[in-house]
Formats: C-alpha cells, structure tokens, sequence
C-alpha cells in the first residue's frame, strides 16, 4: 500500500489533518534481522542528517537504530535507556543523553543532523526527539571541525544493527519514515510539525533534495522483501534486506503499525513489557512471550472500556501449558491467568477457568501452531474463543462469570511455552467476525478533549517580589495552586470562587488568609502582587498548577438534591468544579457539585471558624469510599469514620457529608474541589507497590501532565509530580504538598508515559511491596493521538 502523497487526516477524529503513514517495517532481533547498504561512492561525510519514526520493542537490550563502517553507531540503550550516538573512532564522538527512552507502547521521532563544518562544537551535532532539540547530555564529546565520518562514506551503512565490531545491537521494534539527506543538517521541521487541535507532534511529508547518498524507506511495498526495503526519493539507493520475512503468519514483518491515525491503522496494541512478571520475555517487538517457571499473566498495551475487539494468539510451543484471554483491571502480572480475579482464560487443556472456577462444558483443547481467536464484546459482556476459526460452544457471560464493566486488556498466561500475538498490525489469520475491530488507536473512541492544556496546565516562572503577570495558558484559570520549588515555602491555592487574594495552605490547617499576591485571574494566565505569601518570590523558581472550571452555578437547598445550597464554578466537559457551601452540622447532609457524574475525588477545606480553630484538609477518593477518608495536610494512612462522608459515596448530583467539624460544622464555611473522571483526561485510580526498581505500570489511557500520589493503607507522604518540570524521563523533580519543603530531584521515581505511569524505584513511599496507592492523574493527551515519552 503505497503512502506517497497520501493525504488523509491524522489525530483523534481528524483534528488538524496532516500526512499520513500507513506501513512499517518490524526488525525481529531473533531473526537478526537488518538493512544493509554500501555506497558506489562517498557523498558528504561531515554534513547529514538522518530522520526516522521508531516504536521500541525490546527495553531490555542495547539496540542500534544505524550504524555505520567501523566508525560509528547510534544507539537506544536499555538500562539506562539512553540514546547514544558514537560517531568516530574511539569515542571520538560520543554523546549520551541524559534523557530515558523506555516507553514501547508509541512511537518516537528521532532526528540526528551532522555539520562538523560548524565553528562551534556543540554545533556539528544535534539530537531532536519528538521536534524538541535534545541539549542535556550525560557525556558530551563533540567531533573536531571538519571531522569526516563514516555515514555516506564508501562502506558498510547498516539500518537495525551496530557494524563497527562485527554485527550485533539487533534493533527490535518498528522502524517508518526513515530518510538520509546527504550534504544538508536539518532540523525536525523538515520531517514533522505539531497537531494545530492535538499539539501532539506528527510526521510531514519531506519535501526537500536528498544528496549522493540520500535515501527515503517507507516500507510500503511488500510485493517482496526487495521492493520493502527500496528507496523511493528517486536515487535508487536499495537496501538489501536480512533476517526480513513475508512469509504469512507470526514472522511476516509488513506492518500496519504506525504513528498516524488512518482509516484502517495506527499505534497498535502489542504485549506490554512494561508489566511482566520475573519469568517472562518478550521478543519479536513485543509480539512473542516466552515463559520459563512459573505461572503469569501478560497484558495488551492497550485496555479498552467499551466496543467489541479482536486478537490472535498462535501457539509456538506448548511444553506444559498456554492460556490466552482477558485480563481486567486490578489483576496481578505475577498470578496465573484465570487462577486469580478479574482474569478469564481459555487453556490448552481445553478449560474455561475465572477466578480458579471452571465453567463447563470443557473445549478443544490446542497445540503448537493452533491460532486461537478471542473475540472480547465490553459493551455486551461476553468473551468468545475460535480454535482455528472453529467458534468454542462455551463463553463467557455476565451471567456465568461475573464480568462486570470495567478495563480490560487481552492477555496471556502460562508456564514453559510460548505464543504469538496479532492484534491486526499484520494479516489476520482467519476474518475477524463482523463488528469486532483489532485494536489500535484509530478504533478508539475519541475522548471529548483532545488537548489536555484546553483545561488543565503547568506554568513555570521566576518570581520578582513585586509584581508581575504569568501567562501562557490557553484558558482561564479558575483554580490555581503554586508552590516555590526552590526554597521552603508553603503550597498557596487560590481560586474564583472564594476570589483572588483568598489564599488557602495545603501545607498545614491554617484558615483562608486575605490579601494574597495572587491579585487577578487573566484570560491566558494570573496576575501576582508583591512578595506577602511566598508566590512571587523574588528569585524562586516557581511552579502553578492550573484548572478550568469557568461556568457558575447556585444551588439552593431542596434543589438537585442538596440539602445545602452551594455556589460554585463548574466545567463539566473537564469533570471539575469548584463549590462553596456553610455547614449545618446535619449528618446525611448533601452538597450539589454541578458535575453531572461521579465525582472521584473531593478535597474539602474549613475557610474560616467563628472561633479561630484550625481545620485540616479532608479528602474523599474513590478508591477508598464514603466510609474512609484522607489527610491533605498529613502523611497518615487513610481512616475510617462516618462522621466525615457519612458512609455514602458521591452521586451524580451531591457528595453527603457527616457532621464532622471540619467538613459540616454550622455556620463554619467551606470550600470543596470536586473532580470526575473524564476518559482521555483524567483517572483517579489505586495501585499495588511491588518492591522493585521495575516497579508497577499503571495504565491510564493517556499520557500524563500530572500526577499525585499517595500512600493509602500505611503513613506515608504524598508527591506530586509532571511533565513540565521533570521534561523528561526519568520524572524525578517532585513536591510533597503536605510540607513546605522545596523540591526534590535526583533519584528515579516515575516514568510519565504515552500510555500511563511506572514506578521506578523501590520505596516506601511509591512502591513498597504490597502497599495500596491512591493517585490523581490529568492528560497532555489521550493515548489516542500521544507520541512515546
């Protein structure tokens, strides 16, 4: 399928429109699978650049993305998962970055432009990743000027794999879009630009000269394993393929997986490494997983909560037992599938087993080379299996199994075997039945917000001690929490509602206190007075967390339910509202939140007492329930007490309060920060600790702008983490918004991804083994439209 010129729009729904990819070529690592090429004559060996789109597979080996004589290799690592860049003999040239690249679930964009003839030497090489240049290095040895290097010399140029000692770093993973223009260093502009709904980087047609040694892979014709790896910039530089197969069935390497949405393709689902157990591997892109001593349970990278979807598993081997089916959220990658709860699994033993319950009749039972499909139906409920495209009589139901909505991924499960995934990258081997879609991000459903910064947003400045506007939102802010990250100061949050200049501390039980420096609310931003409360000092570096409610509402008592009146600021589109009420000491007291859902999490603070008592910061999650609650001001373990939720969650219409002081105490006033789950957007969820630097991955649909943590079921301080400050892997600046303290950095802790978070670190406060996990987290993007991070 040809991609030239192709023209249909990418993004979530079409936002933007843009140049569409629609092939891919997979490099096997098994297979040692490779490009090849050596040039007929030298072109510009001191200027160059080269221009690939990669989706990793492999995060646990060293993997070369070029290389090139004996001279040189690009390079993404595995532990640290850095990308390098060895250009000269020796180390010569030698740049690492201090940046992690260890998400597989999307794709990067990597651009490395050569120009040695530069003056200056952190000139002559230059790293962009996703269109942003890449200036932190770990090491940083630059070329002398005029350094000749061995890309478009007359030897060995190699795509997949290191050359310069012998063929090795197999690359694993996908690989499109690849260019080579010789005789010119360029930007990633000339390759990519942002989305102008999503602001998510995505591919552009190149439309300039290539050079002598220039060449253009798209990967798109698969006529065979020649025309796959053609050039087609018109120079006929032909790479010559190796350990590349077209052979139908687990090892064809013709792929639909790609970084654009198009009408039948983009980001597909493949096994997560990111969420394994001990015993497991993945190989072949993420596409094989080979278990060797104890029972797992593997997972799509991909969970969905509503449609009707289809995947393959084909049996490689079957030494004791294999099991393919589907895994719900709050299942453990470390328990056997259909063995534990929220798993459903078809054996190879022919049983139907949930929860150790087995369903009968048992089924066919399947073997080495059997292609079993799973047909998963969220909207109805039910989970279908086909041996050879042999329909089994048995499935299950809400009915016989207890499937409940939720989020579910396609799993795998078993102990000595192997099995090969295809959630439709590739040719099916049988037609999926009519309805069922595979699984890729082009058959998502469109989240209601597609640009997360619409809504929510991190600004960062320096504060002046005297005055000054901070903009560069995209929305007015109605909700704003700043916090120096500099200097020990206190978390200050200010908000619409209870007006500019009324300040609140989360950092401790003090009362709303007037005259605060934050002095207006702006259409793109907030406008600061003098130094009085510690948000504009002068010469911190400064961080401001950003809401957008905007839409008031009044609610009297005896109306929607309340039996409180309330006014507030709402923005249902986002699930948040800001509402202010006076307590009546009334247990089964209720308060509107003008939401129209759920709320998932609400933060409520006293503003002011009668006689000057102090109040904390009591908070309602979800994953807790109306009969606990938590401290914001504290690092306490959740507690237990009806006097604070009455035992009752939020509905869609109040959240119902006790008669607990600092939540409904008569005449006292209040403030609560109400939030819903919006899908694409926002999720407020629980994790398990497992212990490990390779700690839990948590799935969230989309990749997150911020995320706040906290231990739940044992003392232990909360964190609060995003994308801005911590720009890149591993995100390690974080605050603590019960303590003053400034911010702390330095120690791996959280990997923001595309698809979700991970954990990183053994600690106790992120990751002891078995502690409970509360969070709070809020999108740049949906997974939908998001780029590997």
């Amino acid at each position: 399928m040809s991609i030239i010129g192709s023209n249909i729009l990418a993004g979530a729904s079409g936002q933007g429109g843009g140049y569409t990819i629609e092939n891919s070529l997979r490099f096997r690592s098994s297979a040692s699978a490779y490009l090849s090429r050596t040039p007929a004559s030298a072109g510009n060996r001191k200027t160059w650049t080269w221009s690939g789109w990669v989706k990793r597979g492999s995060v646990t080996t060293r993997t070369a993305l070029f290389g090139f004589g004996s001279q040189g290799t690009v390079y993404i690592n595995s532990t640290p998962a850095d990308i390098e860049i060895v250009a000269g003999g020796g180390t010569s040239i030698y740049l690492v970055t201090r940046a992690l690249y260890r998400d597989p679930s999307a794709w990067y964009h990597i651009v490395i432009a050569f120009d040695t003839t530069q003056a200056t030497a952190a000139n002559r090489v230059k790293l962009y990743v996703n269109g942003v240049q890449v200036t932190s290095f770990s090491s940083s040895t630059y070329p002398s000027q005029n350094f000749n290097t061995d890309w478009n010399n007359t030897v060995a140029q190699y795509i997949g794999a290191r050359g310069d000692d012998g063929l090795s770093a197999y690359w694993d993973g996908y690989m499109t879009e690849v260019h080579n223009i010789d005789g010119q260093a360029l930007d990633a502009s000339a390759f990519g630009e942002y989305n102008e709904d999503t602001g998510v980087w995505q591919p552009a047609a190149y439309e300039g000269t290539y050079g002598t040694n220039g060449f253009y892979l798209p990967f798109s014709d698969a006529t065979t394993t020649t025309t796959l790896a053609a050039d087609s910039s018109g120079n006929g530089n032909d790479w010559t393929p190796n350990g590349i197969s077209l052979t139908a069935g687990v090892t064809y390497d013709s792929m639909t997986d790609t970084p654009t949405i198009y009408a039948d393709g983009g980001n597909y689902a493949v096994l997560n490494p990111l969420s394994l157990g001990s015993t497991v591997t993945l190989s072949n892109a993420n596409l094989t997983m080979t278990e060797v001593g104890a029972f797992v349970t593997t997972v799509s990278s991909i969970g969905v909560t509503s449609g009707k979807w289809y995947a393959e598993m084909t049996v490689g081997s079957n030494t004791y037992a294999g099991t393919c089916g589907i895994a719900k959220l709050g299942y453990s990658p470390t328990s056997r599938l259909g063995f534990q709860a929220n798993t459903w699994a078809y054996n190879s033993d022919g049983g139907l087993y949930y929860n150790s319950t087995q369903l009968t009749p048992t089924q066919a039972g399947f073997t080495t080379g059997d292609v079993i499909g799973i047909e998963l139906d969220v909207d109805n409920l039910t989970i279908k299996f086909y041996k050879n495209n042999t329909l089994q009589t048995q499935f299950y139901t809400a009915a016989n199994s207890g499937l409940t909505a939720g989020e579910f991924y396609f799993a795998t499960g078993h102990i000595n075997s192997t099995s090969n995934w295809n959630f439709g990258q590739r040719p099916f081997a049988y037609t999926p039945p009519t309805g069922f879609l595979p699984l890729h991000t082009g058959n998502l459903p469109d989240s209601a917000i597609v640009d997360g910064s619409e809504y929510f947003d991190v600004l960062t400045y320096t504060g002046n001690g005297t005055g000054q506007s901070i903009t560069g939102l995209e929305f007015q802010p109605d909700f704003v929490w700043g916090k120096s990250r500099t200097n020990v100061r206190n978390h200050n949050l200010y908000d619409s509602v209870r007006g500019a200049g009324n300040m609140l501390l989360t950092n401790g039980t003090t009362q709303e206190l007037t005259g605060g420096e934050l002095t207006g609310f702006n259409t793109d931003g907030f406008t600061l007075g003098s130094n009085v409360y510690q948000l504009n000092a002068s010469g911190d570096s400064m961080v401001a967390w950003n809401w957008k409610a905007g839409t008031a509402f009044s609610n009297d008592a005896g109306t929607n339910g309340a039996t409180i009146a309330s006014v507030g600021s709402v923005n249902q589109d986002a699930g948040f509202s800001i509402v202010t009420y006076t307590g009546n000491s009334t247990s089964g007291a209720t308060v509107a939140h003008s939401l129209g859902a759920e709320p998932k999490m609400v933060i409520v603070k006293a503003r002011g007492t009668p006689n000057g008592i102090a109040r904390s910061w009591f908070v309602y999650h979800g994953e807790l329930g109306g009969t606990k609650f938590i401290y914001l001001d504290q690092a306490l373990r959740d507690q237990t007490g009806s006097t604070v939720w009455n035992n009752t969650n939020p509905s869609s219409t109040v959240f119902t309060l006790g008669n607990e002081n600092s939540v409904n105490q008569s005449t006292y006033d209040y403030v609560a920060y109400c939030f819903a789950e919006v899908e694409g957007y926002s999720k407020f969820g629980s994790y398990t600790g497992n212990g490990s630097s390779d700690g839990t991955f948590v799935y969230l649909g989309f990749r997150p702008a911020y995320l706040l943590t906290k231990r739940s079921d044992s003392a232990g301080g909360w964190h609060l983490f995003d994308s801005t400050r911590g720009a890149y892997n591993p995100d390690d600046p974080y605050l603590y918004p019960h303590l003053a303290n400034k911010e702390y950095g330095g120690v791996d802790t959280y990997d923001l991804l595309s698809n979700g978070f991970k954990n990183t670190r053994a600690g106790v406060d992120q990751n002891a083994s078995g502690g409970t996990y509360i969070y709070m987290a809020f999108a740049e993007n949906p997974f939908k439209n998001s780029l590997a991070r």
